[in-house]
């Protein structure tokens, strides 16, 4: 029986509860969790801003738990196709505010979307911070 592995990318900034929420329930859809973390550059390119945390601190604090098997560098968004042949996603798992835009990889994976975690967003956190002075 062949394992199956468990793909998904996110910046992961400010990293909050609501990271480790959506990670352990896209871990529970197969025996693998492989998480691919957006580069500074991609980030900036997305965003319009650069991440709060490094690509390294990020990955570093990605890899850290307990149910993420293996990490990545993504770099652009053209290449999920790549990554998940590359990586051997069996399933796609991505926060509900992405439906239905991974659904042209269906082809070589599954495609999850799982709810987010209601009132928690980085950019609410960044934008909470910024305004306390």
């Amino acid at each position: 029986m062949s394992e199956r592995t468990v793909i998904t990318f996110g910046t992961f900034d400010v990293f909050h509860v609501g990271h480790v929420r959506m990670l352990q329930r896209a871990a529970e859809h197969g025996d693998r969790l492989v998480v691919g973390v957006s580069a500074d550059a991609l980030n900036v390119a997305k965003k319009g801003r650069p991440p709060v945390f490094t690509e390294d601190e990020r990955m570093e604090i990605v890899a850290s738990l307990k149910c993420v098997d293996a990490v990545f560098l993504e770099e652009s968004l053209e290449k999920k196709r790549d990554y998940i042949l590359e990586q051997g996603g069996k399933v796609l798992v991505m926060g509900d505010d992405w439906a239905g835009r991974f659904d042209w990889v269906s082809d070589v994976c599954e495609v999850i979307y799982l709810p987010r975690t209601p009132s928690v967003s980085t950019t609410g956190l960044i934008e909470h911070i910024s305004s306390l002075g």
